[in-house]
């Protein structure tokens, strides 16, 4: 197991564990349909009670999954990174307010998570994956070295239909820094 959630300073970014009182900036930003949209287990309408939910089961510290809060260095909360253990695989999962996009914050944060994790899991396979109207969150996952594995349809709770899926992998060598 990969430890405790730790956490990472980057040029413009600290990556750090969630508190309860990230509530209401992940409220606002997964309300946004542009966001909650490429995301396949974010409800519509998303408010105060689920990022709620979702915050007591990230920092309960019952589980071996990495939930980052992406912030600046206001502590201004902008995405979330995680790593998370599901069916005996660690997946990475990411997002981050849409009035961030394009800056290259999500790649910096997204390699500075997965650098710390392949440091303290240098043999696991980390999965990923992207809905295929995603072309950005591709992008990004190919430039830190993802390889597609397959193409698939998973059902997506924001649209309330099967969505084309593109299934990535990454491994400590074939990750790029």
């Amino acid at each position: 197991m990969p430890g405790p959630c730790p956490v990472i300073e980057t040029s413009r970014l600290t990556l750090r564990p969630h508190r309860m009182s990230d509530a209401d900036a992940i409220a606002a930003s997964l309300s946004d349909f542009q966001i909650s949209r490429m995301l396949a287990r974010v409800p519509v309408p998303y408010d105060r009670e689920d990022a709620n939910d979702w915050l007591s089961r990230a920092t309960s510290g019952l589980t071996p999954d990495w939930a980052f809060a992406v912030t600046a260095g206001d502590d201004v909360h902008l995405g979330v990174i995680s790593i998370e253990l599901r069916h005996g695989q660690w997946h990475l999962g990411y997002w981050l307010n849409r009035f961030y996009w394009g800056k290259g914050l999500m790649s910096e944060a997204a390699s500075a998570a997965i650098e710390r994790f392949f440091r303290r899991m240098p043999e696991t396979v980390l999965h990923s994956g992207v809905f295929a109207d995603n072309a950005a969150s591709l992008r990004l996952q190919e430039k830190l070295g993802f390889a597609i594995r397959r193409c698939s349809e998973i059902y997506c709770i924001s649209r309330s239909a099967l969505v084309p899926h593109i299934e990535t992998q990454i491994t400590a060598e074939t990750f790029h820094r």
